[in-house]
């Protein structure tokens, strides 16, 4: 994906940026800036998860019903649900009730706990899987990486559930691990500027 979108104010932007006018905002000030807050972490890996076979724009949209059914993603909180609690968010027209996907972030929850406490942060492990930028391939020609594969490997063996390596390459591209803009979109400097700013969580 190498053509750009020419937004309403002139700007060049990704070329998904066209798809609809969320995208817009959504891709100017959140899309690939780094994020070392461990509940947008967690948040955003579990809305990948719940993207699985549905498109971006779905999640997006329910992004705020989800946050509200999900006590805003603090994983502390969340780790401590039940099957009643599952029971509820079937029935809640606001998000994508699957089953599988809503028993993972329960799950998820728990583990992500469990590396808090064992890492110090999730920030900590996730950004030890940021890839070198000198063996990055041209932007959006891939849709996995070495790297987003040895992160789901190490996800799953820790007992994370809906972390294939496509959902994990998206998780990766949004929260900054990469600078996935294309050249010539007005955001990536902004992105490249923050990137190199950003201080690396240990």
């Amino acid at each position: 994906m190498s053509a750009n979108f020419i937004g309403p104010d002139g700007k060049p932007r990704c070329a998904w940026c066209a798809a609809t006018e969320e995208y817009v905002e959504y891709h100017d000030r959140e899309w690939g800036f780094p994020v070392a807050d461990d509940v947008r972490l967690f948040e955003k890996i579990c809305l990948e998860g719940f993207q699985s076979g549905l498109s971006w724009r779905t999640i997006l949209a329910k992004r705020e019903n989800f946050r509200a059914a999900f006590q805003h993603f603090d994983f502390h909180k969340v780790a401590e649900f039940t099957e009643l609690d599952v029971e509820r968010l079937l029935q809640d027209k606001g998000i994508v009730r699957h089953r599988g996907k809503i028993q993972s972030v329960i799950n998820n929850a728990q583990r992500a706990r469990e590396m808090a406490a064992s890492e110090g942060s999730l920030a900590a492990f996730f950004w030890r899987f940021e890839p070198d930028i000198e063996t990055l391939p041209a932007p959006q020609t891939q849709s996995t990486s070495e790297e987003s594969v040895a992160l789901s490997k190490t996800l799953k063996k820790l007992g994370w559930k809906f972390v294939g390596p496509t959902t994990v390459y998206a998780f990766m591209q949004a929260m900054g691990l990469i600078n996935d803009h294309t050249e010539g979109c007005a955001i990536r400097k902004e992105v490249e500027a923050a990137r190199k700013h950003f201080v690396r969580p240990e």
